[in-house]
């Protein structure tokens, strides 16, 4: 190959390769985005809060009280259970612009989300960090397994949105949530 004919491939290569990182990129903020706007926080999850400027006032690590609550500095003990992290950021904006600051710029962010629980006819039984993208199928790999017992067609789901009510004989690929408990049941044979 000729120096210029390098030049043009090596030219093709990096466009490639600037594409795949751009569509990479995007798909990945808007993950981010939706969960921001979509995911609740609980109990149990580590927030990290951001005051630009005001590091004093900044929480690098605060979990959420068992009430759903957190301790903020100059606003006292403030209420964020069920909150989207979007929501938590608008009401420390508006509660800080009440005296405290001009133009806050607040950034919140789920360190670590609350357990999710495997129990039944798995070999580790208990409750696990939740991750995104968790199925019920890597749900029961984290908790060790089926045992010798389990039933892979007999698999109950209970949403922390929706207490008391089970989902029963869900699928290895239905996606599980922070809270949710899953209860696999035995096989007979």
């Amino acid at each position: 190959m000729s120096a210029i004919s390098l030049v043009i491939f090596s030219r093709i290569k990096m466009r490639r390769y600037l594409l795949v990182w751009l569509v990479c990129l995007m798909t990945t903020g808007m993950a981010v985005a939706d969960s921001k706007d979509s995911y609740r926080i609980g109990p149990g999850d580590m927030l990290s809060i951001s005051v630009f400027g005001e590091e004093d006032m900044s929480l690098k690590e605060v979990r959420v009280g068992t009430n759903g609550t957190i301790s903020f500095a100059l606003l006292g003990e403030l209420k964020v259970n069920a909150l989207t992290v979007r929501e938590l950021e608008a009401d420390l904006i508006r509660r800080l612009k009440n005296g405290y600051l001009k133009k806050p710029v607040i950034t919140v962010s789920v360190l670590e989300y609350r357990l999710f629980y495997v129990n039944g006819e798995v070999k580790n039984p208990g409750g696990y960090n939740f991750v995104d993208g968790l199925t019920v199928q890597r749900a029961v790999a984290l908790a060790g397994g089926f045992t010798e017992r389990a039933s892979k067609s007999k698999i109950n789901l209970e949403r922390e949105t929706a207490p008391g009510v089970v989902h029963q004989s869900v699928g290895l690929n239905e996606a599980v949530s922070p809270g949710d408990v899953i209860t696999v049941g035995e096989s007979f044979f």
